[in-house]
């Protein structure tokens, strides 16, 4: 398995809030159960203590993305590697699930589960998968959507670093409320400049009062 995979450990994390719609999906065990996907064992070790914990660890994730969105580019590594020290990963070689053509296990390297609680674990997956994407990619691969009020992190993996958005649904979004915002624009200049020329014209009331024409 991909390193890098497990990046999208922080991204599932950071993106179970919505701040500026005051939305939390984070609000019970069986929400931090659900974030670890098919990683079962690591996920029943999840306690109701772990909301809270999850939540902390959670602001400190969307923090490093806020500094990356930013352009802060030390900042969001201090941030991450302050992560990296508190949840200590440990790689492991593991064949497990994957065979050749001739049945022997192909190797790859896998972030063990921290066996102290299942926020530890979630930490030093999500934080050590970061790191690697951050350093395979670049700090500026890391954003938060551009769609308000959304916010939303994600990776950008695209080959001329051009994502704005977390989703197609969110793209397309905002490009309906920019062309929307042009065509008001338009018209509100087109407005604008009708009652000018309209300003411009001589009323026929004014022609009357030339002089010369009023002892005719």
């Amino acid at each position: 398995m991909e390193l890098a995979y497990y990046s999208d450990y922080a991204v599932r994390l950071v993106n179970t809030e919505e701040p500026a719609r005051g939305k939390d999906a984070l609000t019970s065990v069986e929400a931090v159960r659900d974030l670890f996907g098919p990683s079962q064992s690591a996920a029943r070790r999840a306690t109701d203590a772990d909301v809270t914990r999850f939540r902390s660890v959670r602001a400190r994730l969307r923090s490093v993305f806020e500094a990356a969105d930013a352009g802060e580019e030390r900042l969001a590594v201090d941030l991450l590697n302050s992560l990296l020290l508190e949840f200590p990963v440990s790689p492991q070689i593991s064949g497990h699930d994957f065979r050749d053509d001739d049945g022997r296990p192909l190797w790859h390297m896998h972030l063990a589960d921290h066996p102290s609680n299942a926020t530890a674990g979630y930490a030093a997956i999500a934080a050590m998968g970061l790191a690697f994407h951050l350093t395979e990619y670049g700090v500026d691969r890391l954003g938060l959507c551009e769609a308000a009020p959304c916010r939303n992190a994600y990776l950008d993996t695209s080959t001329n670093r051009s994502r704005r958005y977390c989703s197609d649904r969110c793209a397309t979004r905002a490009n309906v409320a920019a062309y929307r915002a042009r065509k008001r624009l338009e018209a509100d200049r087109s407005e604008r400049t009708g009652l000018a020329a309209d300003s411009a014209q001589p009323s026929s009331a004014q022609g009357d009062r030339r002089p010369g024409l009023r002892g005719r």
